[in-house]
């Protein structure tokens, strides 16, 4: 039994809730197993969902909304759930996962959620187009061009590090470009997940060594590990 709400309450204090939603658009990244929590069952999805939407307070005004795929694989009643419940609480800024493919749709949900300030996240994991594509099977490719439209629809990227066949430079050059492109950027530490991708101890002790500082950075979000959120269903 797993935990689908929590309260952060350090850096960027919000409430965040872990959403179950339909199986994700793509659903073949080699590093994820939260696809284990889809459903095709709208009816399951929304009873999951809405007793998880009613802890809600809006003690903080924000809210984070998760699930195991974008915020385009959360059925129609679940996000009006969300929008009843972003305008009882009062909840000003709202974050929202979203994958690659759906960047030219942002304005949806934009729309839906009028005078609410939308922050997307996507999973980017890497910069280095060879290493996503090959190792991490993410079917897109970024360059100068997409990553300046990437900056101005986007909040935050997730940066995957610590992964078998990683490089040192590879990982400081994904925080570097992350923090030039990006007003905000999620560090994901990969633990083990019985998937084909393996976490690399030797990065992850050359990083804590080098990088622990970013914990301190108002712009960084550091996970050390995959629950540091406070929110999982394993």
């Amino acid at each position: 039994m797993g935990i689908r709400y929590n309260k952060i309450t350090d850096k960027h204090p919000r409430e965040i809730v872990l959403l179950k939603s339909y199986p994700c658009k793509y659903g073949k990244c080699s590093f994820c197993n939260y696809i284990e929590d889809n459903s095709l069952d709208e009816e399951q999805i929304d009873n999951v969902n809405f007793p998880i939407l009613d802890m809600v307070t809006g003690e903080y005004g924000v809210l984070e909304v998760i699930n195991s795929g974008s915020v385009f694989e959360l059925t129609p009643k679940t996000l009006q759930k969300i929008k009843e419940t972003v305008i009882k609480c009062n909840i000003k800024v709202l974050y929202f996962e979203i994958y690659y493919g759906y960047h030219k749709r942002l304005d949806e949900i934009r729309n839906f959620f009028p005078g609410i300030e939308i922050r997307f996240r996507m999973g980017l994991e890497t910069f280095d187009n060879e290493f996503r594509i090959k190792t991490y099977n993410k079917n897109f490719s970024l360059d100068e061009n997409v990553l300046n439209d990437l900056s101005h629809k986007l909040y935050s990227v997730c940066l995957l590090i610590c992964t078998k066949g990683q490089t040192k430079k590879m990982i400081s050059n994904d925080i570097e470009l992350g923090l030039k492109y990006f007003k905000n950027i999620t560090i994901n530490i990969f633990i083990d997940n019985g998937t084909i991708i393996k976490r690399d101890d030797s990065l992850v002790k050359w990083f804590v060594q080098n990088y622990l500082y970013l914990k301190d950075d108002d712009r960084v979000e550091l996970l050390i590990d995959n629950k540091d959120l406070g929110v999982f269903e394993q």
